[in-house]
């Protein structure tokens, strides 16, 4: 489900429909990189975590490392911004380093499931 979260975000939020803080927060990224371009990679990591979820219990280390490149990509942008002064990138830079610890401990969770429920490896 996560994967289908940020494949709507990158293309809905950032594609399609860039806010103005996040463009300022990523201007020296975005002298790089397009805006657009970055938001195809959240739409392909994103697809390709719910791909990997979906087609094997064994690879969800792998679904998960898609979800977490793209957060810490954003992270990273947004703490460097703030550091460089743009204010308003701070509150962005908590929520986005959050989400990339948060799915990075997930990632090294036990399967919630009990054995019955779990698919056939």
């Amino acid at each position: 489900m996560g994967g289908l979260g940020w494949a709507a975000y990158g293309y809905f939020g950032i594609i399609g429909n860039p806010r103005y803080g996040t463009s300022r927060s990523l201007d020296f990224l975005t002298r790089y990189v397009s805006l657009s371009a970055l938001g195809w990679g959240w739409v392909a990591c994103g697809l390709a975590a719910a791909l990997i979820g979906l087609a094997s219990a064994r690879g969800q280390h792998i679904g998960f490392a898609a979800l977490a490149v793209p957060a810490a990509v954003w992270a990273a942008a947004f703490t460097i911004s703030a550091a460089q002064g743009y204010g308003p990138a701070s509150g962005s830079a908590a929520g986005w380093v959050s989400f990339a610890i948060i799915i990075t401990c997930v990632s090294g969770m036990e399967d919630p499931l009990p054995p019955y429920l779990r698919k056939r490896r």
